[in-house]
């Protein structure tokens, strides 16, 4: 039996509570259900945990179904979330003002109890799918870490986030020594493998869950580390060398060690409106470049 916590969710909306209990009925076999009987109210729901699913009432009180689909569809944060109307205004011109808002699909009252559970089931599964393609659109497929397209969107959401508040922000920046002597010599096979248990190393050592890692590029793998400073972006820099060279991975072809190592550069600061995030980055990236013209396998960083 499916977990309660693994069940889609759905929000439904209306300022009559018989409507409410009539919906819910039949929905709570097969999903975790949120309840608003204002426009307000909903927008307040989905602000603090958005639904897979939102049931929609036109008419009522103070803001309308109509507003809240709206409000939804303009918010970059809600305007993927899959609004359907259920409502006693059932001409066509209702309908396709709801469907012009954005909304997936339209339901007339009174309605079937079955026909309103199959539609909803077919926009759950669709919504289902599409998040699964959007997930997968922003992880690397061969690593299974975040990709260069989630990294970018990321840096941007957190570079915003560190300006609002005035909080710092770091980039942490990887490049694996040598790379392209240890593919030459051990075969394009292994140097995928190598890249696998790099990335599995790097993300191992991230301890708090507002941290991310991606695979920048090749061989190289950036981490994005909000409210911290330079001694923090240094101390998973230092971390992120010593994990790797645990791996113990042999490298013969490298100048720098018998194994597989690391070269590490890291940068933080607090954001203003003059800087952009892609300045942040490219501090990681001198640092990074320094370090390995210093010798590779170490770290350098700039505060």
């Amino acid at each position: 039996m499916p977990n309660e916590n693994d069940k889609p969710s759905i929000l439904i909306v209306d300022d009559t509570p018989t409507n409410i209990q009539v919906l819910a009925e039949n929905l709570r076999a097969d999903y975790r259900l949120k309840v608003a009987t204002s426009g307000q109210a909903a927008l307040d729901i989905v602000r603090s945990a958005k639904p897979d699913l939102i049931l929609l009432d036109v008419m009522m009180a103070g803001m309308d179904g109509y507003e809240v689909c709206r409000r939804l569809k303009a918010n970059p944060d809600t305007q993927g979330i899959p609004v359907i109307f259920v409502t006693a205004r059932n001409d066509a011109q209702d309908e396709e003002q709801g469907l012009k808002l954005g909304a997936m699909d339209y339901i007339a009252k009174p309605f079937h109890p079955a026909i309103v559970k199959a539609r909803v089931q077919n926009h759950i599964n669709l919504k289902m799918k599409t998040d699964l393609l959007e997930a997968l659109a922003l992880i690397d497929g061969l690593t299974g870490i975040a990709n260069r397209r989630r990294l970018d969107e990321t840096l941007d959401v957190e570079w915003k986030r560190a300006l609002r508040h005035g909080t710092q922000l770091a980039v942490v920046m990887a490049d694996v020594d040598h790379f392209k002597a240890y593919n030459d010599h051990y075969g394009h096979g292994s140097g995928d493998e190598c890249l696998k248990a790099v990335a599995r190393a790097l993300w191992s050592v991230l301890t708090r869950p507002t941290d991310m890692i991606a695979r920048y590029g090749g061989e190289e793998f950036v981490a994005v580390m909000p409210d911290t400073d330079a001694a923090g972006a240094q101390l998973l820099a230092q971390r992120w060398c010593d994990q790797i060279a645990a791996l113990a991975l042999p490298h013969a072809y490298s100048s720098v060690a018998a194994h597989v190592t690391v070269s590490v550069g890291y940068a933080s600061l607090t954001p203003t409106a003059e800087q952009s995030p892609w300045s942040l980055l490219g501090s990681a990236d001198k640092m990074l470049y320094r370090a390995k013209e210093q010798g590779r396998n170490q770290v350098c960083g700039a505060e």
